[in-house]
């Protein structure tokens, strides 16, 4: 049996204190953690550095860059990534482990069981909740450097693991729409930068169609109220990107009062 290879892991945060000590717990067996950390004042990194995290600071740049910054701190080739609203279950660690032995492919999506209100949401298209590939060889896989929602390009092969990670990204309607705020000014930047203009059908009818589809083509009715509470948020989170995108046409050089976290 071939000596599996080494692997870091790598979280990003900004004031991640509530969380960050159970995400580091989930992934203290990697041969070293990188914490890419956007000037957090509440501890994050002193609890960080209790797990010998490698503290790699920078200011709040976009998600992608924030990505490309960790992937070039590495000091292993092979990456796992993790949120620091996420866990990596034993059953995730252990088959990463017996994939670095004789990897199959560049890089793999992981299966997420995403959380809303501490409910794991089977429906509303967020299971299996495949994003970016979360566990890959940074050498075939670089982050596009999207403000948000960022993309990825792979020159390689794509597979998939089976064991899961565990996401509470939403544990509360509160956090939700803190989250909702600050990632609708992100994808209004973003569509601005790509020239979209907001137009008043798209206000009208694009909240609609997100709701339609979360509730019903992707079955948001089969998690009850839970269902129903997040297609209704996505509806709301979808109008508010395009509000704000037709708030920064009329007025460009704004400011956008866009938080560092």
């Amino acid at each position: 049996m071939a000596k599996p290879q080494s692997v870091t892991v790598f979280i990003l945060s900004f004031n991640e204190a509530r969380q960050i000590r159970a995400v580091l717990e989930s992934v203290k067996w990697a041969d070293e953690i990188i914490l890419l950390d956007s000037f957090s004042t509440d501890g994050t990194v002193e609890i960080a550095r209790e797990y010998n995290a490698r503290i790699v600071s920078e200011k709040f740049c976009g998600f992608g860059k924030l990505r490309n910054l960790a992937l070039d701190a590495a000091s292993n080739d092979w990456i796992l990534s993790i949120d620091s609203d996420e866990r990596c279950t034993p059953e995730l660690a252990a088959e990463v482990r017996r994939e670095l032995e004789n990897p199959q492919f560049d890089a793999y999506h992981v299966p997420r069981k995403s959380h809303f209100m501490n409910h794991w949401m089977r429906h509303a298209g967020w299971y299996p909740d495949y994003r970016q590939p979360q566990f890959f060889n940074r050498t075939k896989m670089r982050y596009r450097e999207d403000l948000v929602h960022e993309g990825y390009e792979l020159k390689g092969r794509l597979g998939h693991l089976r064991e899961h990670a565990l996401q509470y990204p939403w544990p509360t309607i509160e956090v939700a729409a803190h989250k909702m705020q600050r990632y609708s000014t992100l994808m209004a930047q973003r569509y601005a930068e790509m020239n979209k203009r907001a137009s008043l059908g798209k206000m009208i009818f694009s909240p609609v169609g997100m709701f339609l589809k979360v509730y019903i083509f992707q079955q948001g009715f089969r998690d009850g109220y839970h269902g129903l509470i997040l297609a209704m948020m996505y509806g709301y989170y979808t109008f508010l990107k395009y509000a704000k995108l037709w708030e920064l046409q009329q007025n460009p050089t704004a400011p956008d009062g866009t938080p560092g976290e």
